[in-house]
């Protein structure tokens, strides 16, 4: 007699494990917990098997015998139902690892470790809102160049340029990262190139004529606010390290006897550890913010809550007090500034890149080299501290 809901239902559980049969091998099996699991009894190669179909309520008689039914027709065609289950359920991990989300998370956290937060933050937001939706769930060898054109389109239309551009860096080198673990062919990024609107690099705002800077440096030295802002404004032009870095750093970095500031890898962008040499300039200013904040941790705490590094915003926003607009200077800027004038008097461009702690071409070799052209290092910064003394002292240009 086939099976109907109301007898499924109210069907109850027994101190032994029960069957309900329907038609065509298909059985409910009740066990003494109350659970009920669909069976199909059927024979293949002279010998009895099962095969799971789900579990009552979640499948229902209707959806059973559905799958029932298909199960018969594969039998019809000299396929047996449990290993074509295997099949299909080993095919569908397949695809989930070779999914392109899969494979890109997988990147990120090849990468993560050499990332800031922030940098690491801003590739996977890119990714979760601009990338997988689309293309998340494909096979990453099935995705083809116009379907991941089509991608940057809809990033491209809401006139965001420039991530379009950094998306398809990122989507590139998840396909090389696919390449090299052996789940795609071929990097289908690279058909792309010219295919996006062009942008303009944006270049943050500095201050290049040696008037014009000796005019500012005056200004900060005038600045009527807070004493601590006013310490990290002026060390923020002779020492050209990133703003995120100045303003995170600790006194037990730094080092008065051999003159360097010691940033932990972890601070840096590129996450190498760096030295900053000191200027007797930068000393001298040190020396007058210690007795002030020594006792911290931070050189340039919060007013607010101390035990924190200041606002990120304090050194633009005094700047901005200064009169100095968010068109005419940065704290950012001040890295442009010492590396076009430190190039046009002539030092070492190695050194200077070295100083500004950009990327590294040579990943093994960066491991190593934060100390690479140290010597030359200390000579162009104190050189830059006295230039910096000189453009202060005087309303003339000087190159």
């Amino acid at each position: 007699m086939p099976l109907n809901d109301l007898l499924i239902r109210t069907a109850k559980p027994l101190e032994k494990a029960y069957k309900l049969s329907d038609q065509n091998g298909l059985f409910l099996l009740i066990n003494p917990n109350g659970s009920k699991y669909w069976r199909l009894k059927y024979y293949f190669a002279g010998k009895e098997k099962l095969l799971a179909l789900g579990v009552y309520p979640e499948v229902k008689l209707a959806e059973a015998r559905d799958k029932r039914d298909q199960a018969r027709k594969l039998l019809t065609e000299n396929i047996d139902p449990v290993a074509a289950k295997r099949a299909s359920k080993h095919a569908a991990i397949i695809a989930s690892e070779n999914a392109f989300e899969t494979i890109a998370r997988e990147w990120y956290q090849t990468l993560l470790p050499s990332w800031t937060a922030s940098h690491a933050k801003k590739v996977m937001s890119r990714l979760e809102h601009d990338v997988f939706p689309w293309l998340g769930k494909q096979a990453i060898e099935n995705i083809t160049a116009p379907e991941l054109l089509s991608v940057l389109r809809r990033i491209e239309q809401r006139g965001a340029i420039e991530p379009a551009h950094r998306i398809l860096q990122n989507c590139s080198k998840i396909f090389r990262y696919a390449i090299a673990t052996g789940r795609a062919q071929r990097d289908i990024a690279a058909d792309l190139k010219g295919a996006l609107k062009t942008y303009k690099n944006r270049h943050l705002p500095t201050i290049i004529d040696p008037k014009k800077i000796g005019k500012l440096l005056r200004a900060i030295n005038d600045y009527q606010g807070y004493f601590i802002t006013k310490c990290a404004l002026k060390l923020a032009p002779l020492l050209f390290v990133r703003p995120g870095e100045l303003r995170k750093a600790e006194w037990l970095e730094f080092n008065f006897e051999t003159a360097e500031w010691r940033i932990p890898a972890e601070k840096m962008k590129m996450r190498e550890m760096h030295i900053v040499p000191l200027a007797k300039q930068a000393i001298a200013i040190l020396e007058e913010l210690k007795p002030l904040t020594g006792n911290g941790k931070y050189l340039f705490p919060g007013i607010r809550y101390p035990n924190r590094p200041m606002s990120e915003n304090t050194v633009n926003c005094a700047l901005r007090r200064l009169g100095y607009t968010n068109d005419e200077i940065t704290g950012h800027g001040f890295r442009s500034m010492a590396s076009t004038l430190l190039n046009e008097q002539g030092w070492n461009r190695d050194a200077i890149e070295r100083q500004l702690a950009h990327g590294e071409r040579d990943k093994v070799r960066a491991t190593y080299n934060f100390a690479e052209y140290l010597p030359e290092r200390r000579k162009m910064m104190q050189h830059w501290g006295d230039y910096l003394e000189k453009l202060y002292n005087t309303s003339n240009t000087y190159s």
